[in-house]
């Protein structure tokens, strides 16, 4: 069970997962802490994974199932973000250190959240963390295929996610933090804006690419919907949302052009982003949010994105001295 200090509850939006679930389910048994509550939300699944998802709960009395009707299909963003917040609302978030939006295709390492935990007890300012998602090969090039045939060859590719981020697969937190930040918009780009709120308020939000705390995504980024295409130009529209300068945008697809799918992958991320612009697609409107991004990512072009995170990390500690330096460490703080 928790060690005190140590209660963590995962809340994990699903549909359809049956394929990795037992994968995953397994993971969290074999922690070495295990959590508090774990928290399933069955979206509307049509396959076996309501079975699956019975079967576990008989077991482990901390595993709670909530089921919502089918809405017909598959909504990343705001769809996986009401199913989360459906299974946040069931519970009581001061009971808990911590929260965890995890998802359901994911390969845990069994220290994996008492690492989290450790590096957050010994880190006052971290306020969400996480390690880093490598896919297998063949997983990967057989979600390409026919479309993008490449040879296939052993081993694990990492997602290249930077290290100024929690991975939105699987994103740790400190219950405080996730508070204080107003917790996650229910649109694309959820999982990057939440990390960049972070750092307006003074956190810290990290993730490591070290040996003990890598897992495995069952279902690589980009292709949990259509295709990878879908998922490249999905993530260029959640740029533009976000309010990402077009400067950075194309660095950032002319570097993704570097990864698999070799340069297709950079061309819909742009394309993606150039067609919401052209189409006038709202974006995310919080003006502070925005100039602290540009400030940011102005910032990582010219110091470089590991420089440049440091930087802002300390000149925003002042905030997050104001806000937390007098609580306890485990007392969560208002909502805002």
């Amino acid at each position: 069970m928790s060690e005190s200090g140590r209660k963590y509850c995962l809340i994990t939006p699903c549909r359809d997962e049956a394929l990795y679930a037992r994968v995953t389910l397994e993971a969290v048994l074999h922690q070495t802490i295990l959590p508090a509550l774990w928290v399933i939300v069955d979206d509307g699944s049509k396959d076996q994974t309501p079975t699956i998802l019975d079967e576990y709960a008989a077991k482990a009395p901390w595993i709670r199932v909530v089921r919502r009707g089918d809405r017909g299909e598959r909504l990343l963003g705001s769809g996986v973000i009401d199913a989360f917040y459906q299974g946040y609302e069931s519970i009581n978030p001061d009971e808990f250190d911590y929260v965890c939006k995890m998802d359901l295709d994911l390969d845990l390492p069994p220290r994996y959240f008492q690492t989290m935990m450790e590096r957050m007890e010994a880190d006052p300012r971290l306020g969400t963390c996480s390690g880093k998602p490598y896919f297998r090969r063949k997983t990967y090039l057989k979600s390409l295929e026919p479309t993008f045939p490449i040879l296939p060859q052993k081993g694990f590719i990492s997602e290249k996610c930077g290290d100024e981020n929690s991975v939105g697969m699987i994103k740790f937190y400190r219950t405080r933090c996730f508070k204080q930040i107003g917790g996650f918009v229910r649109m694309l780009m959820w999982d990057g804006i939440d990390c960049h709120r972070c750092r307006i308020r003074g956190w810290v939000a990290e993730s490591w690419d070290d040996a003990d705390i890598r897992f495995e995504h069952l279902r690589p980024m980009g292709t949990s919907d259509k295709s990878w295409w879908t998922g490249r130009v999905r993530h260029g529209v959640g740029q533009y949302f976000m309010g990402t300068s077009p400067t950075y945008m194309l660095i950032s697809s002319l570097y993704r052009m570097t990864r698999p799918p070799l340069i297709m992958g950079g061309v819909a991320m742009i394309w993606g982003y150039i067609t919401s612009w052209l189409q006038g697609k709202p974006q995310y409107e919080d003006a502070e949010f925005r100039q602290f991004l540009r400030s940011y990512q102005r910032a990582c072009l010219f110091r470089g994105k590991k420089r440049a995170t440091a930087w802002v990390n300390s000149q925003q500690a002042g905030k997050w001295t104001a806000e937390n330096a007098a609580l306890p460490r485990t007392t969560a703080a208002p909502a805002v």
